[in-house]
């Protein structure tokens, strides 16, 4: 089902009436099993995931991985193959029932907006509600909560691009659905936008206690704006947790490596300790033989050397000798890559003021407890 069916199902069953009292007591969704193929191919491959009321979670992966389709299988838009969708405790999909999307309660915002352009803001967030005498109030509170008040004459080309973001995000608020679905919502805004838009939508949800999905495959966008991490890979859930838990402590090598900037150096496990080239370092977890260490450049620390080869700190455990060959200057901070003795490279970010330039000497070593994969 196309995006433009959508607004077609927008009608009365969605009305600006409180949320029926299963909305209340039970959880907004739970999937269990969900599966579907395309061919041969499981594009969605038995997914499991809940969510609370006022979560907002985040569905990451790259593309192609399945987040999508998920999306479109919770709104209603694709059958699955197998599995059971559970909205506000009412079974949509499993079991031989197969609810409508225009009868589950579910609100859409879409990456290019969809306001219809001979519509004033005010009739776009007006469309999904039923023709009552609360009708207008309803424009007006949603408009009131995301910023657009007085807005509510203007057409949708009067607006800027965040403008018109939040007034999509209005008109999917204003029937009170039990779910919000964002579908990748921000990838056509401007970068100097973007990040405004996104701290904007955060608090407008928080502030009116929705549960939303918002599916994206830029992971400074899950992170800065998740509850929750659901990390998609061919499919499957690989991992889900709070963000500084797929960041710090990922699952799957799969995982480190598309959250942050991941680089991988060899070493060699001893009981609860690992050692690499940039010397030795406590270990997530215990154990013996080669591995592979995941070393994010923010956890590398830097120290200036001094022409003859002596530091200033040359008594800081594990401290190795390196020579900066490049650096990547972004003002507030700065990656630098790094020549160890040994000819392997690393990179390790720094202060935009920190002192480092092509030929400069330092001494380097690994802060905190690294996690470790087996070796590839």
């Amino acid at each position: 089902m196309k995006r433009d069916r959508w607004v077609e199902y927008l009608n009365e069953d969605m009305i600006d009436s409180p949320p029926a009292e299963s909305a209340i007591t039970h959880q907004p969704l739970r999937i269990t099993g969900l599966t579907k193929r395309f061919g041969a191919r499981p594009v969605v491959n038995d997914i499991d995931l809940e969510l609370n009321h006022g979560d907002f979670v985040a569905l990451l992966g790259p593309s192609g991985c399945g987040k999508t389709t998920t999306l479109r299988l919770i709104a209603g838009f694709e059958q699955p193959d197998a599995g059971k969708i559970e909205i506000a405790g009412k079974i949509v999909v499993g079991g031989g029932a197969f609810v409508q999307p225009e009868r589950r309660r579910v609100g859409m915002v879409f990456q290019d907006h969809a306001l219809f352009p001979h519509l004033t803001v005010a009739q776009n967030v007006a469309f999904g509600l039923a023709r009552s005498r609360h009708r207008a109030l309803r424009v007006e509170e949603c408009l009131n909560l995301v910023g657009l008040d007085g807005y509510g004459e203007r057409l949708p080309h009067q607006l800027s691009g965040g403008q018109q973001q939040r007034v999509a995000l209005a008109r999917a608020l204003a029937p009170q659905p039990d779910i919000l679905l964002l579908d990748e919502p921000f990838s056509n805004l401007d970068p100097s936008l973007r990040v405004q838009v996104r701290a904007d939508v955060r608090s407008i949800l928080k502030g009116a206690k929705t549960t939303a999905i918002l599916v994206t495959h830029d992971q400074e966008e899950a992170l800065s704006l998740a509850d929750q991490i659901a990390m998609l890979i061919d499919g499957e859930i690989v991992q889900t947790g709070r963000p500084e838990d797929l960041y710090h402590r990922p699952a799957t090598r799969a995982v480190a490596s598309f959250i942050g900037d991941a680089q991988f150096l060899p070493g060699e496990s001893h009981g609860e300790t690992v050692v690499t080239a940039l010397g030795a370092s406590p270990a997530a977890t215990s154990g013996s033989g080669p591995v592979d260490v995941l070393i994010r450049p923010e956890m590398i620390v830097l120290i200036p050397d001094t022409d003859d080869g002596s530091s200033a700190s040359t008594g800081t455990p594990g401290s190795v000798p390196g020579r900066i060959v490049s650096r990547k200057f972004f003002g507030h901070d700065q990656v630098v890559t790094i020549e160890l003795a040994q000819g392997e490279t690393i990179e390790a970010r720094v202060g935009g003021h920190y002192p480092v330039f092509p030929g400069s000497r330092v001494r380097l070593g690994v802060r905190g407890v690294v996690q470790t994969f087996p070796p590839l």
